[in-house]
């Protein structure tokens, strides 16, 4: 950018720091709003690559020990005002009056100066403060200040549901063929995207390499479902279990069945919670979640039926979807 936004802009505004920030704190600043504002995250967006561009030359300068100390003192000189000519008289006041002496400039003239990138101007403020190019970053720097990180790169992967649930080690294959072996935390729900800092392309020009955004698909489960960190699972009962009550086995996922009490009377559709029995990380432990289903026999002996006809002629006279039909009609 031109060297005139040196006395333009405030640099520790862009990037959000105070004016005594440490070196530390501006590389962490930056290397955030970098990330976030990078072309590459944002592809076609003109707002977030004119942020780019300031963040970097920010960083460009505030970055390196010699040109913050030069900034700082301009800025000091200037009072951030605009440079237009040299001479006592302008609204720089001694700003003006310093750099009017500098150029040869009698007290109250004048004159008005147009510079260009590389040109006069900037060998004359280099040579003021015996630094490079006025504005450019120094050190082996190229474009908008600091080295251009590396592109992310995207990969997926497939899991069946234990190993999702449980946490494994899985091996990728990256962009240059070479086995890349991946920790995959406990807990993982399908379309997850895991990030792995440093591990995309290198940057061209030395700077952080980018990283691997791994997308997680999980398998589907025969008989368990997730809900969060709890596990759902469907149990079928007999109508006399659900009737009159029992104790029934009940799986988990990957371990020996638990026992639950059916307690008599119980409906299709009611939920028995067993507590720390579903997917445990690291930010807490979910329940395993049975799900009542009564189970109606497709087939009935003779003898079969002739009881249920006995049941039902022994059962109060009711209709059970009365209250149903009484809400549906308001």
């Amino acid at each position: 950018m031109a060297s005139q936004d040196w006395f333009d802009k405030d640099f520790y505004q862009v990037l959000g720091v105070s004016k005594d920030a440490s070196d530390a704190e501006i590389k962490k600043v930056y290397r955030k709003l970098a990330r976030k504002y990078h072309p590459d995250q944002n592809p076609g967006d003109a707002a977030a690559e004119t942020k780019f561009k300031e963040i970097s030359e920010a960083n460009s300068v505030l970055s390196d020990p010699e040109q913050r100390k030069e900034y700082d003192a301009i800025r000091a000189m200037g009072g951030g005002a605009r440079f237009t000519a040299p001479g006592a008289g302008g609204a720089n006041g001694g700003f003006d009056d310093v750099f009017g002496g500098m150029f040869g400039q009698g007290g109250g003239r004048s004159q008005s100066y147009t510079f260009q990138q590389g040109g006069d101007y900037d060998d004359l403020l280099g040579g003021l403060f015996g630094g490079g190019r006025f504005g450019q970053p120094s050190g082996g720097y190229r474009g908008y200040g600091g080295p251009t990180p590396g592109r992310d790169v995207t990969a997926t992967t497939t899991l069946d549901f234990i190993t999702a649930t449980k946490g494994d080690q899985v091996t990728l294959q990256t962009a240059e063929g070479k086995p890349l072996t991946v920790r995959i935390p406990a807990g993982v729900s399908d379309g997850q995207k895991i990030r792995l800092r440093g591990k995309g392309h290198p940057s061209p020009d030395g700077g952080e390499a980018g990283d691997l955004i791994l997308t997680v698909n999980v398998r589907k489960h025969p008989v368990f479902e997730r809900d969060g960190l709890n596990l759902r699972v469907t149990v079928p009962v007999t109508f006399a279990e659900a009737a009159l009550g029992a104790t029934i086995q009940v799986p988990t996922l990957g371990g020996d069945p638990v026992k639950l009490r059916v307690a008599p009377g119980t409906p299709s559709g009611r939920v028995l919670r067993v507590k720390g029995r579903g997917v445990e990380t690291k930010k807490g432990t979910g329940d395993l979640l049975a799900v009542v289903q009564i189970a109606v026999p497709s087939h009935l002996s003779k003898d079969a039926q002739a009881a249920v006809e006995a049941l039902a002629a022994a059962l109060p006279d009711e209709n059970p979807r009365d209250e149903l039909l009484a809400k549906a009609k308001g």
